[in-house]
């Protein structure tokens, strides 16, 4: 069988040049104890590409650039010299193309004259120049040729005076404490109020059915209210210090420091039970 081209053609027979390029790979694989399926692992050219070559066709390559180098890479998994196979390659299919000349192709670049770039910058600076010349020649000069003078004076607008500042409203005074305020307190409750006047002092209250409204430290400058439908009972550790309101009035008795006052007060005038 003849893998070479007929004589018919005007180019040599390849008959008596040996095997065929895909014989030889295809015994090559054999000798090598490989199967088509390894030499695809291996060499990463899918099988059906492997088998179509070692059939003698490379159609389905893809185009001579490939089927070279498919043939090349093929004959070093099997142990081959490639050369060869791809110089049978080159004759069975009319050789390799010639390369084109690059020289020409420099040489025309270097002859190509270069685009020269527009100069926006000039061309912006030209423009606003042309507008300053043309606002300054329309103030300046009348449609007369007279001087701008007068032309200035008729177009020019009124400056607008800047608005005065509204004075601002004199902030109100904070209403001073008073025991009337205080007093301002519901009829039907009793209410106590305790102030820590310049020392902490602890502090305990209670409703008139025992629950516990507060219990702990009262700092100075601090104060807690407390109400109840019917009376408070309180402990004050350190009583001196405290400033003590019952139903809106002051309550006068003098406490020292550091004396613990047990006090219970009900509706109406104060009154320490």
């Amino acid at each position: 069988m003849s893998i070479g081209n007929s004589p018919e053609d005007g180019r040599p027979s390849l008959e008596d040049d040996g095997p065929s390029i895909g014989r030889s790979l295809r015994q090559a694989r054999t000798d090598a104890g490989l199967t088509v399926d390894e030499l695809s692992i291996s060499t990463r050219v899918r099988v059906p590409i492997v088998q179509a070559i070692e059939q003698d066709d490379f159609s389905r390559c893809g185009g001579d650039v490939y089927a070279r180098g498919h043939v090349r890479t093929l004959a070093r998994a099997v142990g081959l010299d490639p050369d060869p196979l791809v110089a049978r390659y080159d004759a069975e299919h009319g050789g390799r193309p010639s390369p084109t000349p690059a020289a020409p192709l420099f040489e025309a670049e270097r002859i190509r004259p270069e685009r020269r770039r527009p100069n926006w910058t000039a061309a912006m600076v030209a423009a606003i120049v042309a507008v300053i010349g043309f606002v300054g020649f329309t103030l300046f000069s009348g449609p007369d040729g007279a001087g701008s003078t007068k032309q200035v004076a008729e177009g020019s607008a009124p400056e607008r005076s800047s608005p005065l500042p509204s004075p601002a409203k004199p902030a109100a005074p904070e209403p001073e404490a008073s025991e009337s305020a205080i007093a301002a307190v519901p009829q039907d409750k009793v209410t106590v109020k305790l102030t820590a006047v310049d020392d902490k002092s602890w502090i305990s209250a209670k409703s008139a059915h025992g629950k516990l409204l507060f219990d702990g430290l009262l700092l100075a400058g601090e104060s807690k209210t407390f109400q109840d439908d019917e009376r408070l009972d309180l402990i004050l550790g350190n009583a001196g210090a405290i400033e003590l309101f019952v139903n809106g009035k002051k309550v006068e008795d003098e406490f020292e420091s550091g004396q613990v006052e047990r006090l219970s007060y009900a509706k109406g005038d104060p009154e320490a039970g």
